[in-house]
């Protein structure tokens, strides 16, 4: 009896040292940190869903554009083939080709927007106005939760670079994160420039 009493003293002396060194803050923006780059990952898949549905409604329309249509098609292909999760923040090589598979994607489907401008049946077509919607908005989350991202990291390694938390955080191994996007963080903030000009209907319509 006398030596579970012990037992359950010390494990409650552990707790309350591990509280006042920080760990538990540590643990809580680590998690953070892996939760705000779960929800830009999804955002992310949405888009990426969203590519094939895109270069499908313009087909029939841009018959002289196939250089961009395979251009898109080929970016969103490279995206697929990289496999990616929370777990992957600590993996700089797989990030930067994530990082650069992402960006490919978005200079793809810019230069798609703006040929897209040349064809005005295409830009009042129902099914590539809701497409140019979805996608607009999509774009916006992505910049938001890579905005929320950004953010939490800065948090937690403020947080394990200070005295006295650096300790428990060496202790435990937890390093500082590379902030992937920070370089770029007022773009992200910004809307991103997803729009294009609808035609002006006649007078009387």
């Amino acid at each position: 009896m006398v030596n579970q009493l012990r037992v359950w003293v010390l494990a409650l002396l552990v707790a309350i040292g591990l509280s006042g060194c920080g760990y538990n803050e540590i643990q809580r923006l680590d998690e953070q940190v892996k939760a705000a780059w779960s929800q830009t990952l999804n955002q992310y898949e949405r888009r990426a869903d969203l590519v094939p549905k895109l270069v499908s409604s313009v087909d029939a329309f841009m018959v002289n554009e196939r250089t961009v249509l395979r251009e898109v098609t080929e970016a969103r292909a490279q995206v697929g083939r990289i496999q990616i999760d929370v777990n992957d923040l600590d993996n700089p090589e797989l990030m930067a080709r994530f990082e650069q598979a992402q960006s490919q994607l978005s200079s793809a489907l810019s230069r798609l927007l703006a040929v897209s401008e040349n064809y005005p049946q295409l830009k009042s077509d129902a099914l590539f106005l809701d497409l140019m919607t979805q996608l607009e908005g999509t774009e916006n989350r992505i910049a938001t939760e890579r905005g929320r991202y950004v953010q939490a990291v800065q948090q937690y390694n403020l947080v394990v670079r200070q005295f006295p938390t650096l300790i428990t955080a060496k202790i435990f191994g937890y390093k500082v994160k590379e902030n992937y996007g920070v370089a770029r963080q007022d773009e992200l903030m910004r809307d991103p420039e997803v729009k294009f000009s609808v035609p002006a209907q006649p007078a009387g319509q």
